[in-house]
């Protein structure tokens, strides 16, 4: 086994040992404000949607988790069956691995080999070259491309690199590519001055990954021997707070879409999320638990997902899911303060 794939072994089993379903969570400090009268009723149709182009049953997608070694083969062979039969969007994770170790191309490609028609994301670091990026989506027939941005994992990776001038890499893979680009973070969260900047330089897709879910600097500073780098786990942004910096601009995209992602624990945060603006909210953590029990439970669970999200949106009086930014919400003192003091 090479060291890439080892590593890819490493942040599986180290994801599932940390991953705490019950942490406590930003979310736990936003609260909804329901109807008691909400004229509504269950409808199945009123969270489906459509991503780039195509149809899903929701606004909910499984995210970025692994690729690149024999054991992240089975996972994807399950996530890929999953968002077939659940109808709804999957990211691979990071496939750079395929510029030096084209062999593991089949723990990536089995994704689509089990959903050929549904909605798959690429995944690539910031610092791959454009051409083996265009051959990547190309091979995997993906209709977006994820690019992660992931400074604080890579300070953290004994191995990691120590530059990060990425700007006129990810603008070179823009120019090449033909299908939607995301910038995602990993688990430290996108700040409101990159998308910013971002946004100038063209690109209008962006997954939040704030922290809360998988801690990559956690699962990195495990693997060294020496020195402790704990402190890297502090310099993070959650996802609601990513989400209400946005909005306290009124943030507004063009043409593009906001993917929440990071710590989301349930179908009550996948609704905050939507309150606060996302347009998609992804989950990787969630859905590994129960991938490892199989295809059969990771998709029941999606589906109870769904359910519940049809739930809500009866209950919030909403006739559509996309009409979740009109539900009023009050927020507590921690989330109040950060908004106050955020520039």
């Amino acid at each position: 086994m090479s060291q890439r794939s080892k590593r890819k072994e490493e942040h599986l089993a180290l994801a599932k040992m940390f991953f705490n379903k019950k942490i406590s969570s930003d979310f736990d400090n936003i609260h909804l404000m329901r109807p008691a009268l909400p004229e509504s009723k269950y409808e199945s149709q009123s969270i489906s949607t459509q991503m780039f182009g195509k149809k899903i049953a929701a606004p909910i997608y499984i995210n970025a988790m692994t690729g690149g070694s024999k054991q992240s083969l089975m996972i994807n062979k399950v996530l890929g069956q999953a968002s077939a039969r659940a109808k709804i969007p999957m990211a691979l994770g990071s496939a750079s691995i395929l510029e030096k170790e084209p062999e593991q191309l089949e723990s990536f490609y089995v994704a689509r080999q089990e959903n050929p028609d549904g909605l798959l994301f690429a995944n690539v670091n910031p610092n791959t070259s454009p051409k083996t990026v265009k051959k990547i989506v190309n091979t995997l027939n993906a209709d977006a491309l994820q690019i992660h941005l992931n400074t604080i994992q890579e300070a953290a990776m004994p191995e990691g690199d120590r530059e990060f001038y990425w700007l006129n890499n990810l603008k070179a893979i823009k120019e090449v590519i033909d299908v939607p680009l995301i910038i995602k973070e990993v688990g430290q969260g996108l700040d409101k001055p990159s998308i910013l900047l971002l946004e100038k330089e063209g690109f209008t897709n962006f997954d939040l990954g704030g922290s809360g879910g998988t801690d990559f600097a956690k699962i990195e500073n495990s693997r060294r021997s020496h020195p402790d780098l704990s402190f890297l786990e502090d310099i993070n942004l959650s996802t609601p707070k990513t989400l209400l910096w946005l909005n306290q601009i009124k943030y507004q995209q063009v043409s593009g879409k906001l993917f929440a992602s990071g710590g989301i624990r349930n179908s009550l945060d996948i609704f905050k999320c939507l309150v606060l603006g996302a347009n998609f909210v992804g989950m990787a953590s969630h859905f590994l638990d129960f991938a490892y029990r199989g295809t059969d439970e990771l998709t029941n669970e999606i589906e109870n997902i769904k359910h519940q999200l049809v739930m809500l949106t009866a209950l919030f009086g909403l006739s559509d899911i996309s009409q979740a930014p009109k539900v009023k919400y009050y927020l507590d003192n921690n989330l109040f303060t950060f908004l106050k003091q955020i520039k």
